[in-house]
This record gives structure tokens, sequence and C-alpha cells, in this order.
């Protein structure tokens, strides 16, 4: 087994959780590789430590991965995210929560080592999750990275505006959003600013998407779902001639004469889950969702 290492050093970064699995990881004879912005913020750190990591290899594009079994993300969503739009389609992801909620990061600093070995004795699965591709005219308005696993964003460019997005769905008129913006989130992204936004919660396993008005100055309007299978394109109207452009964790300022689509993607991203967690536990336990002191108990999240 190789992994790929990926991470963001903030302030909720244990170190010494760090050094422990790099040790570990000398201990199990497992190789690895580090993406080179993580081990450029480590480094440093480290040194002052008077403490080191073994000999590795840095990574600095998508090429270098090529012979890695998995890619190992250390943080929240967003690093979670980023290290998804690194990796690519064919590595695997498994996410190790050092941030804040950690809805994709599914495994926790404490049982690090306990799901590296999982890993070891093919004790885990991969949910296939697909995502959205953006589309636009003119052409490479994310480069060739126009994927985004969580969701697609239209937002007003200046905060004293309001913008409006006339929605197609192939090529039929749907609706015309007035607001602070339009957010089309994937099952995955539902649990996130989707989420935020009263959107709906989409199981992994249904193909659809959520559109979700952001502050729509409406009483009419409401989230609606649809099939993933859908193309969904917009004409976007403000005051200014521009707006706020989100792929994931990535934004952008275009002009409203920029014409857009999204689309479900061709691929699907590979997850990593392990035996020791699963959605559900995931929806109950980091969202609190459905928690009732009538309904259900503290520790198991089972019926009385």
């Amino acid at each position: 087994m190789k992994l790929a290492i990926f991470g963001r050093l903030t302030e909720r970064t244990d170190l010494e959780v760090m050094v422990r699995f790099f040790e570990f990881l000398r201990e199990k004879e497992v190789p690895y590789l580090v993406h080179h912005v993580y081990a450029e913020e480590l480094a440093p750190v480290l040194k002052t430590w008077k403490r080191d990591i073994h000999p590795y290899i840095l990574a600095k594009n998508r090429e270098e991965l090529k012979g890695c079994d998995f890619a190992y993300s250390f943080g929240g969503d967003g690093t979670f995210l980023n290290t998804v739009m690194f990796a690519g389609f064919d590595l695997p992801v498994l996410g190790v929560n050092f941030g804040r909620l950690g809805f994709l990061t599914s495994v926790t600093q404490e049982n690090l080592h306990m799901a590296t070995e999982e890993l070891m004795k093919d004790m885990y699965r991969i949910d296939l999750r697909y995502g959205v591709v953006v589309e636009s005219n003119p052409m490479g308005l994310f480069g060739e990275y126009n994927f985004g696993l969580n969701d697609l964003t239209l937002h007003k460019a200046q905060s004293n505006e309001m913008i409006t997005v006339h929605t197609y769905i192939n090529g039929e008129f749907l609706n015309s959003y007035w607001g602070d913006g339009l957010i089309i989130a994937t099952p995955t992204g539902s649990t996130a600013y989707n989420l935020a936004c009263g959107g709906p919660i989409i199981h992994p396993a249904a193909n659809s998407v959520a559109i979700t008005p952001v502050a729509p100055h409406s009483l009419t309007v409401r989230p609606m779902i649809l099939p993933d299978e859908y193309v969904i394109s917009f004409v976007i109207e403000s005051r200014t001639g521009k707006a706020m452009v989100a792929l994931d964790t990535r934004t952008i300022l275009i002009e409203t004469n920029v014409e857009l689509a999204v689309r479900k993607s061709d691929k699907p991203v590979k997850l990593v889950r392990v035996q020791s967690g699963n959605y559900l536990e995931s929806l109950r336990d980091r969202l609190m969702w459905g928690r009732d002191s009538r309904n259900w108990k503290e520790r198991m999240g089972k019926p009385k």
C-alpha cells in the first residue's frame, strides 16, 4: 500500500498526531508522498520541535500520484474538496478530520491508526460520488478543473445589490430567481451551503441535485429537487453587470453576459469509507439530525 498525503496547517492541526502518524507509517513500512504545499507548511514547524519525518517524496502534480493506492486529506471539508480536485477521479480519498464539522472527513484523529490498519486489511468500501461540471461560453471559466463535488453557486458581486438568475432545465424555462444567488447542490454538497440556506438533505445514493435560492426576495420560491441527468443553464442579470461564481472552494468574478450551464460529471469521485463509520451516523452525530430527547438515546442513537 502506498499513500498520498494532503492537508492544510491551521490552528486546529495537532502536529503531535501527524508526527505519530508518520512514525506509524514507518513502523508499518508504508511508503507515501506528501503534497508539496503541505510539506512546506509542516517542515519549519517540525524543525523547531527538533522532530522530523522520515524521507518522503514531494507530489507537485497529478502524474506523480501514479502508483498510490489512497489519498489522505488532513483537515476539514474545504481541504478535502481541494484534495479531490488535485487527486482526480482515479485515486480514492480518505478524509481525516482536523477541521470543525468535517462531514466529508469521516475519520477522527483518535481512530486514524485503526482506520489505516483497516485499509491495509482491505476492510473498507468505496463510495462513488458524482459531482457537477461547469460549461461556459467563453470556455475555460475554471480552467481544466471545471469539476465540483459539492456545488455550484451563483452569487451577487456586491453586498448592496440583488441579482436575477433566469434558470432553464434542458433548455426549458424554469424560473427567474431574484435574491442573493442560487445554489446547485449535489447529494454530497447538500449538507454544506445548501443546508445553511434551507435546502434539503439528499442521500448520496439519490441520483438528484437541488436548486436552492440564496435569500430569495420572494415568498413563493422554494428549493427544488431535479434528476441529476438534466442540464441546468443560466442567464444572469445584475445592476453592476457582474456576478460571483463559486465551484466548491474556488470563486471567480464574471461578467453577466457569460453563458453558464451545469451538468452531472461523467466520472465519480471515490470516497474511502472504513468499517468504523457510515453516512447516517454522520448525520446524527455531526449535524445532530433528528436529535430529540423523547426519541433518541444519547449514546446509541436508537429509539427507546
